[in-house]
């Protein structure tokens, strides 16, 4: 039918899309998005993108790619059905020849942006409203169909075909109904492309010449209510990612002039107060100034739970506040929101052709000047040959005409993979092409980064032991004021832990003066409080001050192998504290892994961390392969090594360190990308928060993927074939075949709409 329609991974995870497995990145016709720059030899090229309304099937696509790639100046083109869009790289002083090129094909072009000459009718509006079909088209249908009717009752009755009141009939609801079609059919022969358009005018005008009034007129009226039900169906996809936008609201109160206000969203500027009410959406990104808010993130980063947010923490647009009040500072425009560039990037990814659309797209290619060539055969051979009747066989002929529609076959593919990507976005994974997203079932092993991926990136506090008669409220306050005036990471968890488990519990009680403070290079500090010498440091400072005793030795040894950090709090020659410090395990690590391995995938975990260290948090996660002491160049080796043993790798990391062994992977997982541009920007596939079990989840629903689009690529050919098979004998009529092609049509896009709500 016609409507077939982590942070940063730094600069080297570009290179990726050139070399190391560039056949996963190969996008066939369409030029590729996914780092947002120009392809390779395009760089002094412009770039305008079009809304095409008319553009709703491959067909269409084919008549405009034939058009304009014999342009000059025409460098580059890529098609996104779904949305009806066309982004096209030129070097032309204007685009003014290419909106007269796509007006002369009756494809209705309007010109959404152009970097070039943003004044040849650029408005950046909204244009999901050209997608409504008039509800004139659906009256004027209606009365086709009638009329078609009529034409096929009044001919049975009188068991004439070509009576003048059936031809009369017939005549005005081909009028009626299939004016559009008969149009588009004589632009195809004008340009000598053979498309469903061309096709099923064929097939009308035949059928009227051998007397078929009746079935003409219904074949032409079928296939456009056909057109016109895909459309709707073909809707719910393009709304899956519209909806993603509309999660953002249209309206922010801000404070202007010492009054709050409500403005248009879109009008904020960066830095404006902006004020959120109990149960509201948040309408722009920003960092909170004030309230202790209980944010759902659900719409951004999928977290099922609200995180509490208070001064300082970032929130997100399209987020929901919970039941209090709070006022924030906007940090991006409207366009530029976290919501904003995800509803780009998985617009960007949709142009992008996954594996099995590249296959469809090839087998279409030739499918249909197949069957057109087989129904010119049987048209002539069986008459020139045999004397058989020339009516029957020109029959049989057209009916082949309209079963050639690859468009179930084609369609089937876009539809499936825009659904998964939107499925993906809404739980908080951001897949940047449909490559990934197809491909994303083959992965057998995965890397992780130990530091922000498995743990949270954050040292804390484990353990205290008293070593001494002191006081442990007071000898934990010693250390923290010493840990105050560091900015150590050690130091600064100590401190936080004296704030939270200590300082409260005091009333408020405040950190003592430190005088004669000084660092220990690569050993601790040293400073006085009141009379006393104080040094707060760790293992080698011990043995240094001569207070290791055998029974200290022990516990030091203990807690570092279980992969923590020991620091040693002394005074008057002896060690009175002892904490312990590692970075934590996420809740959700365990489980991930868990998931992981029942999927099939090896998991290794990469860390700079020394060996004791991995050891023990590979112990805690239940991980079997666990390696330490590694820079990234061992990790990028390391990546090298799971490529060579398992085949298809993927690599998770939030920091530059892991840039090279992201790059080298298959997939690059980003994690807590929300809020990062670059993450966002360079990542295969970005998680937006920080839950590892957004892995498996992606695996899973790449498995499914597959499953619908095998699924669907079975349907559609296997109607085709059942339908070939029939109209060779004689068994079946043009109605039939334009009725079961709108069948597959809607079969395949239903299937493959219910990847919208499998996660």
């Amino acid at each position: 039918m016609s409507n077939c329609s982590h942070h940063d991974h730094g600069h080297n995870h570009s290179n990726k899309h050139n070399h190391e497995h560039a056949h996963a990145h190969d996008h066939g016709a369409a030029m590729s998005t996914a780092d947002n720059t120009k392809p390779a030899g395009l760089k002094d090229a412009e770039e305008a993108v079009f809304f095409i309304q008319k553009m709703d099937c491959p067909t269409e696509e084919k008549l405009i790619r034939e058009r304009l790639s014999h342009m000059d100046g025409i460098a580059a083109m890529q098609f996104n059905l779904i949305q009806r869009e066309l982004t096209v790289q030129h070097r032309l002083p204007s685009v003014e020849p290419i909106v007269t090129t796509l007006a002369a094909l009756d494809m209705l072009p309007k010109v959404k942006s152009d970097t070039l000459d943003a004044t040849a009718g650029a408005d950046g509006d909204d244009h999901s409203a050209s997608y409504a079909i008039p509800a004139r088209k659906w009256i004027m249908v209606g009365v086709a169909a009638v009329a078609a009717l009529a034409s096929e009752v009044v001919a049975w009755n009188t068991g004439n075909d070509r009576s003048l009141t059936v031809i009369a009939l017939a005549l005005f609801a081909i009028a009626v109904g299939g004016v559009d079609t008969l149009k588009k059919g004589w632009i195809a022969l004008r340009h000598l492309s053979l498309n469903m358009n061309f096709l099923m005018s064929l097939a009308v005008i035949g059928a009227a010449i051998i007397g078929q009034w009746p079935e003409a007129a219904v074949v032409i009226v079928l296939f456009t209510l056909a057109e016109m039900i895909e459309s709707l169906s073909l809707d719910r996809a393009r709304n899956a990612i519209a909806g993603l936008m509309a999660m953002s609201p249209d309206e922010a109160t801000v404070l202007q002039d010492g009054v709050w206000t409500g403005v248009p969203a879109k009008q904020v500027a960066i830095d404006t107060e902006v004020r959120v009410k109990p149960g509201e959406r948040i309408p722009l990104d920003g960092i909170v100034t004030q309230g202790q808010p209980s944010i759902n993130q659900a719409p951004i980063t999928g977290e099922s739970m609200p995180v509490a947010k208070q001064a300082g923490d970032q929130v997100f647009a399209g987020t929901v506040n919970g039941n209090s009040a709070f006022d924030y500072r906007v940090t991006a425009v409207q366009s530029e929101s976290t919501l904003s560039r995800i509803v780009k990037s998985v617009q960007q990814a949709q142009g992008q052709r996954a594996p099995t659309q590249r296959f469809v797209d090839q087998f279409a290619r030739y499918y249909i000047p197949a069957v057109v060539a087989v129904a010119v055969l049987v048209a002539v051979l069986p008459p020139l040959l045999l004397s058989a009747p020339f009516y029957p066989w020109l029959y049989k002929a057209l009916v082949l005409l309209v079963i050639a529609c690859p468009c179930a076959l084609v369609i089937s593919t876009p539809v499936t993979i825009v659904s998964g990507l939107a499925a993906a976005a809404r739980h908080g994974i951001l897949i940047k092409g449909g490559v990934y997203l197809e491909q994303g079932r083959l992965l057998k092993a995965l890397a992780l980064d130990k530091t922000g991926t498995i743990t949270h990136g954050k040292p804390v506090v484990t353990d205290v032991q008293r070593l001494s008669d002191g006081d442990e409220a007071s000898l934990l306050t010693h250390a923290a004021s010493l840990a105050l005036r560091s900015d150590h990471p050690v130091s600064a968890a100590i401190a936080e832990y004296w704030k939270i488990h200590w300082k409260t519990q005091q009333a408020g009680a405040a950190a003592e003066d430190v005088s004669d403070f000084a660092a220990l290079t690569g050993r601790g500090v040293q400073g006085r409080i009141g009379d006393s010498a104080f040094y707060l440091g760790n293992h080698r400072l011990v043995h240094e001050l001569g207070m290791c005793s055998p029974a200290l030795e022990e516990r030091l040894l203990a807690l570092e192998k279980q992969g923590k950090t020991t620091t040693i709090l002394c005074r008057d020659g002896q060690a009175q504290l002892l904490l312990a410090v590692a970075d934590t395990v996420r809740d959700s690590s365990r489980d991930a892994i868990a998931q992981l391995k029942k999927l099939g995938v090896s998991v290794t975990m990469l860390t700079g961390d020394n060996a004791h260290t991995a050891r023990a948090i590979a112990d805690v996660v239940q991980l079997d392969d666990a390696r330490g002491d590694q820079l990234p160049d061992d990790k990028l080796d390391a990546v090298g090594d799971m490529i060579a043993k398992h085949g298809y790798v993927g690599m998770v990391g939030d920091g530059i360190n892991d840039a090279p062994a992201l790059a080298r992977a298959q997939i690059g997982f980003a994690m807590g990308a929300a809020g990062t541009d670059t993450a966002l920007e360079t990542a295969d596939v970005a998680l937006m928060d920080d839950d590892l079990r957004k892995i498996p989840d992606f695996i899973r629903l790449s498995k499914k993927t597959h499953r619908v689009l095998m699924q669907n690529i079975t349907i559609a050919l296997g109607i085709k074939a059942v339908f070939l098979v029939l109209a060779l004998a004689g068994e079946s009529s043009l109605w039939m075949a334009v009725f079961a092609d709108m069948g597959a049509s809607l079969i395949v896009v239903f299937n493959g709409l219910r990847l919208v709500r499998s996660l």
